[in-house]
């Protein structure tokens, strides 16, 4: 399994709910995720999503986030459909 840092590497759990103030996407961490020898994966919750709904991916530190195009609410809607 690769390490970064000196850590497992491991991917951050979101779901993804609409704000009812104004409609907007909004990605709440509820948990961590991390990869088996045999890729298979272990997700550890610390919420329940009341939507059903899990998004899993690779951890990046927040400095590194305001580089990507788009917000995480744009992201969010063109993944819904």
């Amino acid at each position: 399994m690769p390490e970064q840092h000196g850590q497992k590497n491991f991917k951050v759990v979101y779901t993804i709910v609409d704000r009812q103030r104004d409609g907007k996407k909004f990605w709440l961490r509820i948990g961590a995720a991390f990869e088996n020898r045999d890729g298979s994966m272990n997700v550890l919750l610390d919420a329940m999503p009341t939507n059903g709904q899990l998004h899993i991916r690779e951890y990046r530190p927040f400095e590194e986030r305001g580089t990507e195009r788009g917000t995480f609410s744009e992201r969010a809607e063109s993944m819904a459909g």
